[in-house]
């Protein structure tokens, strides 16, 4: 398993009990987490000292107990990247965190180009990957569906001072632009995709993760460069086993090229408990030098 050690404005300081306790920046927050199934006792007196609690609701969603004056957003960084934050709908802040360890392979794998690589981010959310992209001195293309998230990217790129960076940023239905870009003949050095187990397009198309990976893969292979130095696809889908990520990239990405492909859990250390809680899988490849 692969976790971050390095991001001093973020610390998941306990879970126990179906619930995290997580300090962002100075904001202590309480979510729950259905992985955290494990009992105890919340020793650690933040549990009783937090800004915020996420409660779910029986009827689905859920809401947002204020305890201490939280601000509409405020911001961490990580290395030298910055990221605006606000608590969401559904418990989440605008960013995933156990994500920085995917950040640093594909940044490693930028720099260490002997050229500028074009970078495609599918499914890119708030920008976590296509910020650190543009700081390592690649010319991204951020896709994401939801209008909201590709702008709360854009702030997040100015706030890191990178808004001046190659970059373009599109809402899009990602499989309809990957086939669009098959079409147009456009390529990409590199790739990375996040896709939701669930979700909608922006004209309300229907995604399951299960149902269209083959079909997203395959297309995503085509649009991979001839040249290409990485492929990175990560899924929070507890039905798909990290064997058959690593099957399905091997076959419909990168089978036919050389070099290393790698399956791993995702985690974050939990302080007080000195374990790691998993947060997902990642199969990557990397072409080999």
């Amino acid at each position: 398993m692969r976790f971050c050690k390095d991001f001093k404005d973020y610390e998941l300081i306990d879970a126990v009990s179906g619930e995290r306790l997580e300090r962002w920046g100075n904001i202590i927050l309480i979510r729950p987490d259905p992985q955290v199934i494990w009992q105890g006792e919340k020793k650690n007196p933040l549990w009783h000292n937090a800004h915020a609690v996420y409660h779910r609701s029986n009827s689905g969603g859920g809401y947002w107990e204020t305890l201490k004056k939280v601000p509409d957003v405020w911001s961490i960084e990580f290395e030298n990247l910055k990221f605006n934050l606000k608590p969401m709908g559904f418990k989440h802040t605008g960013l995933f965190p156990e994500q920085s360890v995917n950040w640093q392979m594909c940044s490693d794998v930028i720099k260490s180009a002997d050229r500028e690589l074009k970078v495609l981010n599918l499914f890119a959310y708030t920008g976590g990957a296509t910020i650190s992209a543009l700081a390592a001195g690649a010319a991204v293309t951020h896709v994401d569906a939801s209008k909201g998230m590709v702008a709360w990217a854009k702030e997040n790129a100015n706030v890191s001072k990178l808004a001046d960076k190659p970059v373009r940023w599109l809402v899009d239905d990602c499989l309809k632009f990957v086939q669009r870009e098959i079409r147009r003949g456009n390529k990409y050095d590199g790739i990375i995709m996040d896709p939701p187990s669930y979700g909608r397009g922006p004209n309300g198309e229907v995604w399951k993760l299960e149902q269209s990976l083959a079909e997203l893969l395959t297309a995503v292979g085509e649009v991979l460069s001839d040249d290409a130095e990485f492929f990175l696809l990560n899924s929070y889908t507890g039905g798909l086993s990290p064997t058959i990520l690593n099957y399905m990239v091997k076959e419909y990405v990168v089978k036919h090229r050389k070099g290393r492909i790698v399956t791993d859990e995702i985690g974050l250390n939990v302080t007080d408990r000195d374990i790691v809680l998993p947060c997902g899988n990642t199969t990557y490849w990397i072409k080999e030098k």
